[in-house]
């Protein structure tokens, strides 16, 4: 009832964090935080799946087991002499509580079958800081490098650098980057990702502990972004912008990207929220990802839009209209939906309904508010002198709005039966294109 048609998840058993995206050997692959068992979180596993195309996806047996570790947290991948390098957190806990998190590393020749490193590369030399996790590996100037979360003493989140000639001999080498105050920007940093796009190096991560403000930082946890440039020599960066969220939904975390072999900078994220209700777990399953965006660096902002190749999906226009007043029914949930409204006014409404669940757009001042059934409202600041543009991605427990060609976006869940309602609302004429998505 609630399975998506073409967004990633598991068939049966736990979904969250995106982990190891990489290029290998003619294919895309897409490993993920996976428990096989129940449809709750459990020991961690790394599910994977593997495309030509980032749009059609092949289940491949599970990547890693926690065998020698009570469970195989997020990490990364990496190409290196013509094998596969994943490099994950070892997760253990002993009979009092006590946690330990180092970084272990596992290496494939075909991309499927993996061999774990008995010892531990990377060490938490910190013995009364616990998290440490999600490292992210990469190469530049012909060494390898790897940023992992963590915290420091006053609880304030950090990233921490190191780097090795050969991936298996790890030293550390600096703080890249850490929280100014625990209320503005965390007591921890998960999921820490850093690239250069534009001139501009982005530190992408996962904060937790961020205090809620009236318009910004809504959820549980947050997912976003410094931009600045990096000191090589001091091994940091040099923040150039204040932290900013980079979704405003309600489900969107743990982000993680990878170079495609003609130099876009792709990303996904988990389409859920640890406080989220997973009601898919009814039917034996719980979390996907998002569809694959495209990051750009515009205007000191980080810009998100749907990868090129979504045409791939389309199977036809199931609508076409310019009104100030557009009310469609479709019997399918697989759509994507095109707003363009040149006159932005107050009056400004839109509505998306899976039966009796809805997701509600409307203008007010300077923000787009967004209204879900059941849930607190979620904002979006918008320069309503310009045009609106909406761009929306609908699937069978999903919606994802691209907003002014990805300035903005919301990532959400949204759970009905039947078929999807349209309704636009506006003040000037709308623009309204539906085009209907295929697998």
């Amino acid at each position: 009832m609630f399975e998506p048609k073409y967004h990633i998840f598991p068939i049966k058993g736990w979904m969250n964090d995106p982990n190891g995206l990489v290029y290998f050997k003619g294919q895309y692959h897409v490993f993920y935080q996976y428990y096989p068992k129940d449809s709750q979180w459990g020991p961690m596993h790394w599910g994977h799946v593997v495309s030509k195309d980032l749009i059609h996806w092949e289940t491949e047996p599970i990547a890693l087991y926690p065998d020698i570790e009570d469970g195989c947290f997020s990490g990364s991948a990496i190409v290196k002499d013509n094998n596969l390098f994943l490099i994950y957190t070892s997760h253990n806990e002993n009979k009092d509580g006590l946690i330990t998190e180092n970084q272990k590393l596992a290496i494939s020749e075909d991309g499927i079958h993996f061999a774990k490193f008995p010892q531990p590369i990377i060490v938490n030399d910190t013995n009364d800081i616990h998290d440490f996790r999600d490292p992210k590996v990469f190469e530049r100037d012909g060494k390898y490098y790897t940023i992992v979360g963590t915290k420091n003493k006053e609880n304030m989140g950090q990233v921490k650098l190191y780097s090795s000639p050969d991936l298996y001999n790890w030293k550390f080498c600096s703080i890249l980057a850490q929280s100014k105050s625990t209320n503005d920007e965390g007591y921890m940093w998960e999921c820490p990702d850093i690239f250069r796009i534009n001139g501009e190096d982005v530190l992408l991560f996962s904060p937790q502990g961020i205090k809620a403000k009236e318009t910004e930082f809504k959820n549980l946890y947050q997912t976003g972004y410094l931009l600045g440039q990096m000191d090589w020599n001091a091994r940091k960066l040099v923040r150039e912008k204040d932290f900013k969220e980079l979704d405003s939904g309600h489900d969107f975390y743990a982000t993680q990207t990878f170079l495609t072999p003609d130099g876009r900078r792709i990303l996904f994220g988990w389409l859920d929220m640890w406080e989220s209700k997973f009601k898919e777990q009814e039917e034996g399953w719980a979390g996907m990802l998002t569809f694959p965006r495209e990051l750009l660096v515009q205007n000191d902002r980080l810009i998100q839009r749907p990868i090129k190749e979504i045409n791939k999906l389309y199977d036809g226009i199931l609508a076409r209209e310019e009104s100030r007043h557009i009310q469609k029914q479709f019997d399918t949930h697989q759509l994507e939906i095109d707003l363009a409204n040149k006159q932005i006014t107050n009056n400004f409404e839109m509505k998306i309904s899976y039966g009796q669940q809805q997701i509600k757009l409307t203008l007010k001042d300077d923000f787009l508010i967004l209204n879900r059934t059941d849930s607190t409202n979620r904002f979006v600041k918008i320069n309503t002198q310009s045009k609106l543009r909406l761009q929306i991605l609908c699937d069978t427990s999903s919606v994802e709005i691209f907003v002014n060609d990805g300035i903005a976006t919301f990532s959400e869940r949204l759970y009905g039966s039947g078929g999807c309602n349209l309704e636009v609302k506006s003040g000037s004429d709308c623009s309204c294109l539906v085009r209907k998505l295929s697998i």
